[in-house]
């Protein structure tokens, strides 16, 4: 699936001045995809370590973080050789391990050769700091979106209709009416897939609706999780079913001009 964000990270490997890369996005946006593809395209070899599920080499960064013996580490491990500039790095997971996040800060100071990229849950990294200061100054960063619509044209195999719309656009140009209304038609596949790329992917292959309701479900459970998970003991728990409810949480948590309706459901108004 082909994604914007590619020639972002071309032109990070190719800077001159390139510090470790941290990829910033919610979950199921296809951050790991999209490295892993990277990888394949530009480099010789990658080294990918799942910092949740591969426990010794999380465990691996609690110990001195000199460059040198962590790339020895990492060759021995995963049997690859490391080469500067040939070999790509993924730490995946990255807010799991707060040691892991503090040694690009180690590499970008005393070995800025290698190509190092990270990527995780965007509220586990602002969140999950207890011990160390996120390496500000040190790092570069992107952010990665669910697909937009021109992504998602191109999914759908309608990369004709995607320039089609910059050029009248550009042009200050009318569709005609049966085009205008082929293209108001995707725009709303789009809008009831959402952009996920796992949705997208389901329904490029069977064209049904019905088919990514489970897939949206279960997104939104494991971003509930991932709230729940992060949230501490003193955080009331986030409003999910009555508006009755969310107005006591409102009250709860004192949150200011804070309001709920049947119809609304919960609402923070901004203050004036």
């Amino acid at each position: 699936m082909e994604r914007k964000v590619m020639t972002e990270l071309v032109k990070w490997k190719d800077k001159p001045n390139r510090m470790p890369l941290i990829v910033n996005g919610a979950r199921q946006v296809g951050k790991t995809y999209i490295l892993k593809a990277f990888g394949e395209t530009y480099f010789e070899n990658t080294i990918y370590v799942h910092l949740e599920n591969q426990m010794a080499t999380a465990a691996f960064f609690e110990g001195d973080l000199t460059p040198t013996r962590i790339i020895q580490y990492m060759e021995a491990a995963y049997n690859q050789n490391i080469t500067a500039g040939k070999t790509l790095i993924i730490l995946d997971e990255i807010q799991s391990s707060e040691r892991a996040l503090m040694a690009l800060k180690v590499f970008c100071e005393d070995a800025p050769q290698y190509h190092i990229v990270t990527a995780g849950s965007l509220l586990g990294v602002a969140v999950n700091r207890e011990k160390y200061s996120f390496p500000v100054g040190k790092v570069d960063e992107i952010n990665m979106y669910p697909l937009d619509f021109e992504e998602f044209l191109w999914a759908n195999g309608k990369q004709f209709f995607a320039e089609e719309i910059k050029q009248h656009f550009a042009n200050n140009q009318p569709f005609a009416e049966g085009i205008h209304q082929m293209l108001i038609e995707l725009y709303k596949h789009y809008l009831i897939t959402g952009g996920m790329p796992a949705v997208v992917k389901q329904f490029v292959e069977t064209q049904k609706f019905t088919d990514i309701i489970d897939i949206q479900s279960r997104i939104l459970n494991e971003y509930l999780a991932d709230m729940a998970k992060y949230a501490s003991a003193s955080t009331p728990n986030w409003p999910r079913k009555t508006p009755s409810s969310n107005t006591k949480w409102c009250k709860k948590a004192a949150v200011p001009h804070c309001s709920a309706s049947p119809s609304t459901g919960w609402n923070r108004q901004a203050s004036s």
